[in-house]
């Protein structure tokens, strides 16, 4: 399926592989961001996803430049993490506005094109945070949990219009937010990891691709671990 495709936080780390990728596969890639720019010479528009009246402005950019979305990779999200006893309202409110209720509102706002086509794929990227849990991320982590129930819920409703609703939940991947990490916590992280590394982002774009892709129209409402094991049985 080569369709226009909107990635959200398509301009730097998992996002951004995401949307080289699936450029290179030879879809028409469109990268929602903040600054409504992207690098590598990837189509943008401003979408800030914690926003409804931004997620609507940006569609309409979208579809007047390029025609209906019919592909949605929603992967744009935030990290406020501290122990729930510091945790402030602020914090716990931000995160579930960017990272569920923004990835919600993108999927209804998707689903005018994709119905009246009766066809469409959207990929929500999670974590596996979201299915092991991790102390200092309550918040980050009820998120992406949250997910996976709103891609499988969203799936029964619009299957039978040819539609998928798949989530993607990565481990650690190396980006810069891991680098930035102490080197005993990186130590601790690999030790937990069966495949003794952090996967590269490339590796995430991969499976998302194959979500995307006519290959997978008999995959709906699955969880796709790219996590080197180390969330096995969750």
């Amino acid at each position: 399926m080569s369709d226009v495709i909107l990635v959200t936080g398509g301009n730097r780390g998992i996002g951004h592989a995401i949307a080289l990728r699936l450029r290179a596969a030879g879809h028409r890639v469109v990268v929602g961001s903040r600054s409504g720019s992207a690098p590598d010479g990837l189509d943008a528009v401003p979408l800030d996803v914690s926003l409804p009246s931004s997620i609507d402005a940006a569609f309409e950019r979208i579809e007047d430049a390029f025609g209906p979305v019919h592909g949605l990779v929603a992967n744009a999200g935030i990290t406020r993490d501290t122990l729930l006893m510091r945790m402030t309202d602020e914090d716990l409110d931000e995160v579930l506005a960017t990272n569920l209720a923004g990835s919600i509102r993108l999927a209804r706002r998707s689903l005018r094109g994709m119905i009246k086509a009766r066809r469409g794929r959207i990929v929500f990227i999670s974590s596996v945070v979201g299915l092991m849990g991790s102390a200092g991320q309550v918040n980050y982590a009820a998120a992406k949990a949250g997910l996976v129930g709103a891609a499988r819920s969203l799936a029964r409703e619009v299957g039978s219009r040819g539609i998928t609703v798949n989530v993607v939940a990565p481990g650690f991947v190396e980006t810069d937010m891991t680098a930035g990490l102490p080197d005993d916590r990186k130590a601790e992280i690999l030790c937990a990891v069966p495949l003794g590394r952090y996967a590269q982002p490339a590796e995430v774009a991969a499976v998302v691709e194959f979500l995307v892709g006519d290959g997978a129209a008999y995959v709906t409402g699955a969880v796709l671990p790219v996590d080197g094991g180390l969330g096995m049985g969750h």
